[in-house]
């Protein structure tokens, strides 16, 4: 894009408005591993334990709560979905037996998420096909160099709703 005859936008402007080839490579980087990245690691588990990725990062992160039990707010962070959504899939897991949802005893405004012993027993069978997912496509291809600079990177653009931090 040129600046045109009588424009009052100067070239800084201009240039502001388009990433450099360098910003370029991150940005198109970041979006091929944000789109393409959830699939790859889905595929496995989908084929081997019948989950989602997301019902996978549900079950995981209850068993990894204390006493197996956390809000459902803070859960719909962690794997990454909306309320609307996490409260469908925990509706599917309490049919089946896997989760239990009850007040939060210390605020009975929020809604907690607990995993049964079948759920528990669920995701300990799915973890390691999703840990082998996460090493070939993730960790394997990357030197501990650039495993650290990943952390670092994800650390930086973290994004967690104030409530939760």
């Amino acid at each position: 894009m040129t600046k045109t005859e009588g424009s009052a936008e100067s070239d800084d402007d201009l240039q502001s408005l388009w990433l450099n080839a360098s910003e370029k490579d991150a940005w198109t980087g970041l979006v091929s591993l944000v789109l393409l990245m959830p699939g790859r690691l889905e595929a496995p588990l989908q084929q081997e334990a019948g989950l989602t990725l997301f019902d996978y990062l549900t079950l995981s992160h209850i068993s990894e709560a204390q006493d197996r039990k956390i809000r459902m707010s803070e859960l719909a962070y962690l794997a990454n979905g909306s309320l609307s959504r996490l409260s469908n899939v925990v509706k599917r897991f309490e049919q089946k037996g896997w989760v239990e949802r009850s007040p939060d005893p210390d605020d009975g405004r929020y809604t907690t998420a607990t995993l049964t012993q079948e759920g528990y027993d669920v995701v300990v069978a799915a973890a390691p096909t999703h840990v082998a997912a996460v090493r070939q496509f993730v960790l394997d291809p990357l030197t501990d160099e650039d495993q650290q600079a990943l952390a670092r990177i994800s650390e930086k653009l973290k994004i967690r709703p104030a409530d939760l931090a």
